[in-house]
């Protein structure tokens, strides 16, 4: 019976985020920086998200109202954007610079990631299922272990998929779409606003 709760988050986060905007961002991330080094700061960015998502629920959101995460989202994914198009032709050998600390790859996928999901759909599906399964810690750390692991994965998913992706597109023209998916998804963090 406790598997079907993992099972059940599990599979509800895969498939909502699958081809989401989290995975686009894993996607473009990993183009810049070395792949295990963003893949610490989304890890770290999901599970700081999904355990407010599970211990604090609605609180969270609450104190921190939609208006000012949709902003600061919206404003974060429009400086990611301009960021990757002003760059996005320059020299593919990436050797030229000072190659970006781990700290640093590490610190701009938390931020990123973070602003991106808090209040998104996955952590509104994570904190309900949390409150369906909250009579018991095993069903409340299932949960939690569901929706990481799902959101790890589907990150994961993306990274390679970009590592892939270079063998057959030049890396300037998906820097350019990757700048130009950043630059939509701020739009429409922002349009968003509208309706708040």
């Amino acid at each position: 019976m406790e598997s079907a709760i993992f099972f059940s988050t599990f599979g509800l986060i895969f498939l909502a985020e699958l081809g989401d905007k989290t995975q686009l961002a894993a996607m473009a991330l990993a183009l810049r920086y070395p792949w295990q080094r963003i893949f610490v700061g989304i890890a770290a960015a999901f599970v700081v998200l999904n355990l407010a998502a599970v211990v604090v629920g609605k609180v969270l959101f609450l104190l921190l109202p939609i208006f000012w995460v949709t902003l600061v989202s919206g404003l974060l994914f429009l400086y990611f954007g301009y960021s990757t198009l002003r760059h996005a032709c320059d020299s593919e050998d990436d050797d030229a610079g000072t190659p970006p600390t781990a700290a640093t790859a590490a610190r701009t996928a938390f931020i990123m990631i973070f602003m991106a999901e808090l209040g998104d759909k996955t952590q509104l599906v994570t904190a309900s299922q949390a409150a369906q399964h909250s009579g018991s810690l095993a069903g409340m750390s299932l949960v939690f272990a569901g929706s990481t692991l799902a959101l790890w994965l589907v990150s994961l998913l993306g990274i390679f998929a970009g590592k892939q992706l270079v063998r057959f597109v030049p890396l300037c023209w998906i820097h350019r779409t990757a700048g130009a998916m950043f630059l939509l998804f701020g739009v429409m963090a922002l349009w968003k606003l509208k309706g708040m």
